[in-house]
C-alpha cells in the first residue's frame, strides 16, 4: 500500500503568486462528463460535480455523499490519453472523509465486484478539508490512461462518505483518429469498359 502524500506545491506562496495552479489541476476539462459514473451516490449525478476547477475546491455546496454504506466508486472516462501525476481530495474534517483510495486504469464500466482485483495503486488518506495535500501516482503505471476508476472502500468511521472535490493533475494528449480508406468495387464488370484480347492457347509438351 502506498502511503506517499505531499503538500500541494500550488498552495501557500505559489497560490498567492497566482495563475498557474489552476492549470496544474486542469484535467477535469478533459473528462467526458456525460459518461462519468459514480456508484452508490445518494443523489444521482452528484459524483460528476466534484470534478471542477481547483479554485472551487472549497465550495461546500457541491458534494457527493454515499448512500447504502461508506463505499464510493467513480468511473471517469477521458476525451484523450492522460498521463496522471497526482490526485487531490477534499472532504470534511470528520469521520465522513475517505480513509483509503484505490486507483484502477482502463477498466470501463467498473463495478464493485471488479474492485476485488489488484489496483494499480492504493493510498492511505489523511483528512484534508482545505485541499492542501496531493497524492503522487506511479507515473509509469498511469502514462496512457483513457479511463480512470477511483474506489473509496472506507472512511474514518462514519456511516456515509462525503467528498467535495477530486483534483487530477497530469498531461492530456488528443486521441489519434485512424483514417479508414474505403474502396469501391464494381458489382459486375461492364464489357464496354474493358478491352478483350484474344488469347491463342498453346500446348506445351514435356518429354
Amino acid at each position: 500500500m502506498a502511503h506517499g502524500v505531499g503538500r500541494c506545491c500550488c498552495c501557500g506562496e505559489a497560490a498567492a503568486a497566482g495563475g498557474a495552479c489552476g492549470a496544474c489541476w486542469g484535467l477535469y476539462l478533459r473528462i467526458d462528463r456525460q459518461r462519468v459514473q459514480c456508484l452508490n451516490e445518494r443523489r444521482e449525478g452528484s459524483g460528476a460535480l466534484v470534478f471542477r476547477p481547483w479554485e472551487e475546491r472549497g465550495d461546500r455546496a457541491q458534494l457527493v455523499e454515499s448512500d447504502a454504506d461508506a463505499e464510493l466508486l467513480f468511473n471517469v472516462p477521458f476525451t484523450g490519453s492522460v498521463k496522471l501525476k497526482a490526485v487531490m481530495l477534499v472532504g470534511e474534517d470528520d469521520g465522513t472523509h475517505p480513509a483509503e483510495m484505490r486507483l484502477f486504469r482502463n477498466i470501463p464500466h467498473m463495478s464493485f465486484d471488479d474492485t476485488a482485483r489488484e489496483p494499480e495503486q492504493t493510498f492511505s488518506l489523511n483528512r484534508d478539508p482545505l485541499g492542501e495535500l496531493e497524492y503522487p501516482t506511479k507515473i509509469a503505471r498511469f502514462s496512457n490512461v483513457h479511463h480512470l476508476s477511483i474506489h473509496f472502500p472506507k472512511n474514518f468511521g462514519a456511516e456515509t462518505t462525503k467528498i467535495f472535490y477530486i483534483g487530477l493533475k497530469g498531461e492530456w494528449t488528443e486521441a489519434h483518429r485512424h483514417e479508414v480508406t474505403i474502396c469501391n468495387y464494381e458489382a459486375s464488370a461492364n464489357p464496354a469498359d474493358h478491352k478483350l484480347e484474344q488469347i491463342t492457347p498453346q500446348t506445351h509438351f514435356i518429354s
